[in-house]
């Protein structure tokens, strides 16, 4: 297998003037074959012409400074070239970590150092892959170059070219038929032939063998069709190990810690069943070890180990609160629980922590920490496993000649190991049976709680329903209380008006005055709805702004007497529109009224007398009025006159 690992040396993808000059590390076959300095146009070209398995960076903003050119970047590698980044996905961690799995170290500070190490983490199978195209390509046969006007032999230069398009479709749908694919394709017809064609076809681009090319007159596009998300899928399938920590119990809790110390799962929970707690397990990676934090292990806790097979831990005496507290002080947690699972995981890992340092030591870079301290703890020698994954068989101790052992057949060997397997699996079935039981009276007691509480919570909604409605109605009764109290204050206060204005009424020798803000519709209206008016009143008006002719003849209309008028000389315009509807206009100097709020008073005395004299204006008004008419019916018949005159000659 071929590896380029590459790290940046000077410049960045997102600079337009230092394009990224990278450090180039080649590995084959687990043995790095040479380190160089190469642009990025210089790593396309090797990547084109050495076509490597796998291209490793740590971090995909050295290829790509976002999404679209991470798109450009997958679609111009080789399509059996993987682009792997050995941090990790989603969740990334530091190169560094990543090369301690391997017991691999290396100069942070130097690129080719890093390139090395990025380049033998992916050989030995660390990060992730990068996903950006789904199983589909699509390949586009389009015209190369443009017809154009053209002259005399435009149409046989359109034939040659759209006869090239057809050829070149005709050649791949070929391919990808013998390739035995599912395709689907799409035409454009033009003179001669066809001026593009598409096709569709159901497999990944490195299945498709068809390669992007260009022509004199043909050019090919083959590309996948993007995901709308960048996926990553772990390059190794080998799930990592763990030193899993159970706290069983009404709430049990589950505490997961890697084998370097790592927290990878805490949770706990009141309904997880047996199958649930394996199920989170699984999908967290492999237990190794199952621990408890009491010294005689529980009967769930085993029950879990047995399901994985792990070696079991306790300690030595039952978790102090205390010790739990120093054990888990740099982490933090929700609940005691989860406490507790957490500190029997850190406590098994602290019991082996001294037996992992020898490992270390003893092993040699480029071996998978993990396999091999895994291996260790199952009870495999140290050299057997080293030699295994190497590929090489461990070398084999000569038999004592005094001590012969009688060679067992092979298959005697594993009907042994087989009956075994029958008779765990039996107990453990066995067990199950005993827990599917229990959990049976448990699930029927729990109906039985549910059938009361469902009958308790029908009975509350409908009692809640009932003051629901009853709650609404006393609102809205309230609403319609607190409305009436409003007009009965309104009429109260109307009421009192009134009789003030009736005592004035009574008495000879003053006349009672209805106040009007101004001469218009919401103030006439305003007044009707407080006091009332009726014919006979005397209005009184503080100010003439805003009048309008309607509003004085609707007063007129109501049969009001008079109009006593305030603030600056009303309008000539105001007193002509009286004067024609016979409508007193009295002023305040003369009839000096005092007045309170909405009602006043002025001497009767006064008023009759201001109203006398208006009269005897109006009927100068009227008689000027009736010149005007007889002088005008006057000039008119002379017009007329003047005219039959003319007309007669």
């Amino acid at each position: 297998m071929k590896v380029f690992g590459i790290d940046i040396i000077k410049g960045s993808v997102r600079s337009r003037t230092r394009r990224p000059v990278y450090a180039l590390a080649r590995v084959e076959d687990g043995e790095v074959q040479g380190v160089e300095e190469v642009t990025g146009f210089r790593l396309q070209r090797l990547l084109a012409t050495e076509e490597p398995d796998i291209l490793a960076v740590d971090s995909l903003q050295e290829v790509a400074a976002d999404q679209r050119e991470l798109h450009v970047f997958l679609q111009s590698l080789p399509p059996s070239t993987k682009l792997v980044q050995v941090t990790g996905g989603e969740k990334k961690e530091s190169l560094g970590k990543v090369a301690a799995r391997y017991n691999i170290s290396f100069n942070k500070f130097d690129p080719y150092a890093e390139a090395r190490t990025t380049a033998r983490v992916a050989a030995l199978g660390a990060g992730v892959e990068v996903i950006a195209f789904e199983n589909t390509t699509d390949i586009v046969v389009s015209r190369h170059r443009s017809p154009g006007r053209g002259g005399w032999s435009q149409n046989r230069y359109v034939r040659k070219i759209h006869g090239a398009v057809l050829q070149k479709a005709r050649e791949i749908e070929g391919r990808l038929r013998g390739a035995g694919l599912d395709y689907e394709k799409k035409e454009t017809k033009a003179f001669g032939g066809y001026s593009r064609v598409a096709f569709r076809v159901k497999a990944p681009r490195e299945m498709v063998p068809v390669h992007s090319s260009r022509g004199a007159d043909v050019q090919v596009r083959v590309a996948g069709r993007q995901l709308d998300r960048i996926r990553f899928e772990p390059l190794s399938g080998r799930p990592r190990y763990l030193i899993v920590g159970l706290d069983p119990g009404t709430t049990t809790g589950i505490a997961a810690v890697d084998l370097d110390g790592n927290l990878v799962l805490l949770t706990s929970s009141r309904q997880m069943t047996m199958s649930d707690i394996v199920e989170e397990l699984y999908r967290a990676g492999k237990p190794l070890i199952v621990a408890s934090d009491v010294q005689q292990i529980p009967y769930s806790v085993e029950k879990i180990r047995r399901a994985f097979n792990a070696i079991p831990y306790t300690p030595k005496q039952s978790l102090s609160v205390e010790a739990k507290y120093d054990l888990t002080a740099q982490f933090s947690y929700t609940n005691d629980h989860e406490r507790d699972a957490l500190s029997a995981a850190l406590d098994a890992y602290r019991s082996l922590q001294n037996k992992f340092r020898n490992i270390v030591k003893r092993v040699g870079p480029g071996f998978d920490l993990d396999e091999v301290r895994a291996r260790v703890l199952r009870g495999q020698p140290l050299d057997t496993v080293l030699a295994d994954l190497q590929g090489v068989p461990a070398a084999k101790k000569e038999a004592e000649p005094e001590a012969p052992v009688p060679e067992r057949p092979v298959e005697d060997e594993r009907v042994i190991a087989l009956d075994g397997m029958v008779k765990r699996l039996r107990s453990y079935v066995e067990e199950l049976q005993d827990d599917l039981r229990e959990r049976d009276r448990e699930m029927e007691r729990l109906r039985q709680d549910v059938r009361r509480a469902r009958s308790a919570a029908e009975r509350k909604i409908r009692r809640d329903a009932e003051l629901a409605a009853k709650d609404a109605t006393i609102e809205s009764l309230r609403e319609q209380l607190r409305g009436e109290r409003r007009r009965s204050r309104r009429l109260k206060k109307r009421l009192e008006r009134m009789q003030k204005v009736a005592k004035l009424e009574i008495s000879e020798d003053y006349t009672p005055l209805k106040v009007l803000e101004s001469l218009t519709r919401e103030a006439v209206r305003a007044l009707q709805e407080e006091i009332g008016i009726a014919g006979g009143d005397v209005l009184y008006v503080p100010r003439t702004h805003g009048w309008g002719r309607g509003v004085v003849k609707d007063l007129a209309g109501t049969g009001v007497r008079a109009l006593v008028v305030g603030g600056e000389p009303p309008d000539p315009h105001l007193i002509r529109v009286a004067r024609e509807i016979d409508l007193p206009l009295l002023p305040a100097e003369t009839v000096r009224p005092e007045i309170r709020g909405r009602t006043g008073a002025a001497l009767t005395g006064a008023v009759e007398e201001a109203i006398a004299e208006w009269k005897e204006e109006q009927k100068e008004f009227r008689r000027e009025q009736e010149a005007e008419r007889v002088e005008y019916l006057f000039k008119e018949y002379r017009s007329e006159r003047e005219k039959e005159v003319r007309r007669g000659g």
